[in-house]
């Protein structure tokens, strides 16, 4: 990674030192211009360090924005060449009108400037607001989403302040970018505002946690500011699901109803607590465990024990060794949408 880091800064420096070449071999043609001889003798010099005061500025500026968006960049350039083409088309349905050589001929080219002013300004403004909208005008931009993964993860406010999804990310288990709708970012900042000191330390969580995100370099994260119009009036839950479903993605959360309104809509869902049940280890009737009994069961001569997961154990023949390790067998396994629940036998003393 710093070995590319220190290729591209070389390639930027050179570009940046060609960049003033060119700029003082334009300024050097500008003060041999024959448009010059009649002029004072200070106006080629005060010509030519604008030229080059005009290339360093735009290398400061160049420098100054460290991270470019490509689709915001795209954007502008895609604007201006449409807004460009339509003057010029323009021009030339409407050049036969006015014969040539005379006033109206220069009228018509005033015209022409303001209304290819107007229409650059439209279409950029119109493909900045639709950028999510028009990727299959920029190829670069979808074989590079194609290789980040096919369906972007839409995240969810429960799954931001559960905290787990950075650290499942980190693992590179999630290979598309990772979608956070700006509703949801202002539902964390109203949820970090709160009065109630608890829900305030949970929204506080959430945005560290998406900082942590943001700040991750092999993490392809986008905030998307912009919302489809069917998502006006709709509860955030079912605002999360029209966008994942408008964009072909996968929905990223903890909540259970959320859950089951995605996939009322068809709008896959990644659950991150059945992601952790299905990593937790599987025990068979028979096998036997090292378990420390820590209370008392519901039932009579129950005890209750954890594994390090979180994994419940409980333990028939257990409540008299409360506070000890003891050997058990396991006898069964229930599986439910809380967790999974270990029940086993009391053997023997640790």
């Amino acid at each position: 990674m710093t070995e590319r880091i220190k290729i591209e800064t070389l390639a930027l420096l050179v570009i940046r030192i060609l960049f003033v070449l060119v700029a003082a071999g334009v300024a050097v043609r500008l003060l041999q211009s024959d448009q010059l001889h009649s002029t004072p003798a200070w106006v080629p010099w005060v010509a030519f360090c604008s030229i080059i005061g005009v290339a360093l500025l735009t290398i400061g500026f160049d420098a100054l924005l460290k991270r470019k968006q490509l689709d915001m960049i795209t954007a502008v350039y895609f604007g201006l060449l449409i807004g460009l083409l339509l003057t010029y088309v323009l021009r030339l349905a409407l050049i036969p009108l006015f014969p040539e050589g005379t006033a109206a001929t220069s009228w018509l080219n005033q015209v022409m400037a303001v209304v290819g002013m107007v229409l650059c300004y439209i279409c950029i403004s119109v493909l900045i607001q639709t950028k999510d909208d028009f990727r299959f005008i920029i190829p670069y931009v979808e074989f590079s989403k194609e290789i980040k993964g096919l369906r972007p993860y839409v995240l969810d406010t429960s799954v931001v302040i559960d905290g787990r999804i950075a650290d499942v990310v980190e693992t590179e288990i999630f290979d598309s970018q990772l979608i956070m709708p700006r509703f949801i970012v202002n539902e964390l900042q109203a949820i970090a505002d709160s009065s109630d000191r608890l829900r305030r330390t949970r929204g506080r969580r959430g945005l560290d946690i998406l900082n942590r995100l943001r700040n991750n370099t092999k993490v392809d994260l986008k905030v998307m500011d912009r919302e489809p119009p069917e998502l006006e009036g709709q509860s955030v839950d079912l605002k999360l699901v029209l966008l994942a479903k408008s964009i072909n993605g996968k929905v990223i959360t903890n909540d259970y109803n959320l859950n089951k309104v995605a996939r009322l809509h068809g709008v896959g869902v990644v659950n991150l607590n059945d992601l952790a049940n299905a990593l937790k280890p599987v025990f068979l009737p028979g096998e036997r465990l090292n378990i420390r009994v820590v209370k008392a069961g519901e039932e009579a001569g129950q005890g209750i024990g954890y594994l390090d997961d979180g994994t419940m154990i409980v333990i028939e023949g257990g409540r008299e060794h409360i506070n000890r390790d003891v050997h058990i067998t396991v006898t069964s396994v229930l599986q439910t949408s809380a967790g999974r629940m270990v029940f086993g036998r009391f053997e023997s003393a640790a």
